[in-house]
């Protein structure tokens, strides 16, 4: 027979084997069938026994959010012996009550408690703590942390400091940890808690989720001089902090000072460092961290697999990724459906679509179901290749396998229809997925909105940009820009400034894009110097998405360059250089177009763009005079011999050039 979840503790207590005065009607008058009457000492723990009844019929019976203990059973007449209420049984009341996440009872309890004057464990306000977590309720688990002693008569200890400073810290509100943390061990309330190593963790938690990777090494050197040894945990947040802000060296040499402090690392150590090596592209140095993670004995995980399959797939290498694969199920990993969608997304991204089905087959082969992820990135990546009758095939594969589709799923096939010049079937999903209660987003209407643009569908754009007043979604500044485009790219310019002075008196400000927008509207219908004043005005924004790229400064050029301006445009292409922005093939077309009009001779463009390689090669900028010597191979513009002497030895460096020399020899050995 199940046993009662606690014991109860009773001072005296009787107990009749046909007849029981507490759940009798008449408790007052005992049957005459009395057999036997059993005292207690109140040190005693008994479990009742429960009547005789299946287990199943008892599990039905008692439900969870029912308090073990009646009230009924401390009401009991005082002839026949009762309970008395105790500091255990409230405890073990609140627990309970906690567990099922009844705060209504938990109130009431603690109402009694304070009336009574009672006193009530640390171990049972940790119990509530993790309730208030699962509700997502961190101020009551602050506003109960301040009431413990005053109210409870409970000396606070560091294991309730933690347990409240992980409900706020989970909850995701980091500055309110922090502030939490220091208001508890800084102040002067004399709290007397001491942080211990959970309690540093937390807080470098919070400062790298925040980026404030500098303020938690402080933390984190400042461990020692309170007599706290890092754990793998701290050394662990630290060194995924760090690589998500980039510094992968200083990470790297964290996890060689955790070694030397006899720190062992963890499988989630090795994750945090090949998450960042493989974002960084450093596939070499990701080979030398596996080496040491088997060094150490540590065994790679789902999340390992995962991460270099991730890394390998963004470098383009997806023969090794699928070879990964086949090594990670021979060393007997389960793979998840994470590792089936990375995949499945690298082979997308190389517009591989038709591959990426085999895979998703396989997926299915081995009992993998399908989700919203995987389906959104197959949909997306036919449609950037043009089939859209792929895309729609598998969306409606989708509904038969009864996968049911979210926001993401809904903007993919969206923006692919409207991609390939299909908005008004594009149109009908958006109104299937309101009907589904599923709203749109930003990005949904936006991609819509594009499509009607690019298809001369103007109007239609801008009703769907009405409709977003009727779902109530919100406009950001990629919305705007959107819209600023298209009605620029339509010729309606004047209205496209209306919604940019609209735009900026909300007090969302431009990016990129909606610069870039408005300058093409005004160079097309020929407001240079208005065009200017925007260019000028992005290069005095300090948001690194507001600065102007190569396509700002194309329409620029081809503006002036239409405008006989040649002088200003050569200006404007000096600056370019200088903010280390590259020139293009459209850079190169513009200024050899206007040269080409003022005289037939191919020194002088031949000359040009030599200049340009020259410039360039001296700030170190390879890459991109590589890009205009090919266009000067193309345009039969051919380099003198002190160009090719200058850049052939930048190109062929000697490390790379020894390098592809011996893997040539190492295939021809094999």
């Amino acid at each position: 027979m199940p046993k009662c979840p606690f014991p109860i503790r009773i001072s005296f207590f009787s107990y009749f084997v046909n007849e029981s005065p507490i759940l009798s009607s008449n408790p007052a008058k005992p049957s005459l069938r009395l057999r036997l009457r059993l005292r207690f000492s109140s040190s005693v723990s008994v479990s009742p026994k429960l009547p005789m009844e299946s287990e199943q019929q008892h599990a039905e019976h008692h439900r969870p959010s029912e308090a073990p203990i009646s009230e009924k059973m401390f009401k009991s007449s005082p002839r026949m012996g009762s309970y008395k209420l105790g500091d255990s049984t409230f405890s073990s009341m609140i627990e309970n009550c906690a567990n099922s996440g009844d705060f209504a009872s938990i109130e009431n309890l603690f109402s009694r408690i304070r009336s009574e004057n009672r006193t009530v464990r640390e171990r049972s306000f940790t119990f509530v703590f993790r309730a208030y977590q699962r509700a997502h309720l961190p101020e009551k688990a602050v506003e109960l942390f301040h009431r413990m002693v005053d109210e409870f008569h409970c000396k606070r200890t560091v294991k309730s400091f933690n347990s409240v400073l992980t409900v706020i810290i989970k909850e995701g509100l980091f500055h309110r940890g922090l502030e939490f943390y220091d208001y508890v061990v800084n102040s002067n309330m004399n709290m007397n808690i001491s942080p211990n190593v959970l309690s540093y963790n937390l807080v470098i938690n919070a400062l790298c989720k925040l980026r404030l990777v500098d303020r938690a090494i402080e933390v984190f050197r400042g461990m020692p001089e309170k007599k706290l040894l890092p754990d793998v945990y701290t050394y662990c947040t630290l060194m995924d902090g760090l690589c998500k802000e980039g510094r992968i060296d200083e990470a790297v040499l964290l996890l060689d000072e955790m070694q030397s402090e006899g720190c062992s690392p963890s499988s989630a150590t090795y994750n945090a460092l090949l998450d960042g090596l493989c974002k960084k592209g450093d596939l070499k140095r990701v080979t030398k961290i596996v080496d040491n993670m088997f060094l150490k004995g540590c065994v790679p995980d789902v999340r390992t697999y995962n991460t270099l399959m991730n890394g390998l797939c963004l470098k383009g290498k997806m023969e090794k990724a699928v070879s990964l694969l086949e090594r990670m199920v021979s060393s007997k990993c389960i793979p998840n459906d994470v590792t089936y969608g990375t995949l499945i997304d690298g082979v997308v991204k190389h517009r591989r679509a038709t591959d990426a089905v085999r895979l998703l087959v396989s997926m299915e082969e081995r009992g993998f179901c399908l989700n919203q992820h995987v389906y959104s990135s197959l949909i997306s990546g036919f449609c950037k290749e043009g089939k859209a009758d792929e895309a729609v095939s598998l969306w409606k594969k989708m509904a038969e396998k009864g996968c049911e589709p979210n926001v993401v799923v809904y903007s993919a096939l969206v923006d692919g229809l409207s991609r390939v010049g299909r908005p008004k079937e594009a149109r009908e999903i958006l109104k299937g997925m309101i009907s589904n209660g599923c709203l749109p987003n930003e990005y949904t209407y936006s991609s819509l909105m594009r499509g009607f643009f690019r298809s001369g569908l103007s109007e239609e754009a801008m009703q769907v940009w009405r409709e977003m007043d009727e779902t109530k979604c919100s406009r950001n500044e990629f919305c705007y820009s959107v819209l600023i485009d298209g009605l620029c790219g339509v010729g309606r310019v004047k209205e496209a400034m209306m919604v940019w002075s609209k735009m900026l008196t909300i007090g969302i400000k431009p990016d990129t894009v909606a610069y870039t927008s408005m300058i093409k509207g005004l160079c097309g219908i020929g407001s240079m110097d208005a065009a200017l004043r925007h260019y000028h005005e992005m290069l005095c924004q300090e948001d690194p998405k507001s600065q102007p790229d190569v396509v700002t400064y194309n329409i620029l050029l081809d503006g002036l360059c239409m405008k006989k301006d040649v002088s200003r445009a050569v200006d404007l292409l000096n600056s370019m250089l200088d903010r280390g922005c590259d020139p293009d093939v459209i850079t190169c077309n513009t200024f050899l177009k206007i040269l080409s009009e003022k005289s037939d001779s191919c020194e002088e463009r031949r000359r040009f763009l030599e200049e340009l390689v020259v410039r360039m090669l001296k700030r170190q900028r390879v890459y991109g005079a590589c890009k205009i010597v090919e266009v000067m191979m193309d345009k039969y513009l051919t380099p003198k011999a002190s160009t090719w002497a200058m850049i052939v030895p930048e190109i062929c460096r000697p490390k790379k050039t020894n390098a592809v020399i011996d893997k040539c020899l190492m295939n021809l050995c094999t």
